[in-house]
């Protein structure tokens, strides 16, 4: 192995984990998401309502944000179109959750810029696909 490849796999090892911005109203639910998604050596930030959910995407700059459709304040999807619209943030991947499963729904988070669309409630190795999908497998290096 070269020198180069071996200081890019270094470079690789040594990056922090993907984080994720997990958005939704209900305690017991970020907690689920946050205890998850650390387990399999994601960063994690919380926020429980649609204005605290794009301040908070704005601060930190998530890799990856789980949004519940019905947050307090500024729904899910005024929340996700705020994000799309901004220059710092518009091309983070943005996981809408919600318990509708209509395809009218479906298609207005997409319309709103969600780029997946999960139904409550959750098939958790569904969610592990998606949020591979779009963090990658770096994380698994961080696992417990």
């Amino acid at each position: 192995m070269s020198n180069l490849q071996q200081l890019t796999d270094a470079q690789d090892a040594c990056a922090p984990p993907p984080l994720i911005l997990v958005a939704d109203d209900g305690p017991d639910t970020r907690f689920l998401f946050r205890t998850l998604l650390e387990i399999r050596g994601y960063c994690v930030v919380e926020a429980a309502d649609g204005e605290e959910t794009v301040c908070a995407a704005e601060s930190v700059r998530p890799d990856l944000i789980l949004m519940d459709g019905s947050l307090p304040h500024l729904s899910g999807l005024e929340a996700a179109r705020r994000i799309r619209r901004s220059g710092h943030i518009g091309h983070v991947p943005i996981v809408f959750i919600s318990a509708h499963a209509g395809a009218a729904f479906i298609e207005l988070a997409r319309a709103a810029g969600c780029d997946e669309y999960l139904v409550k409630p959750l098939d958790l190795a569904l969610l592990d696909d998606v949020v591979e999908k779009y963090c990658g497998t770096a994380a698994r290096a961080f696992a417990v």
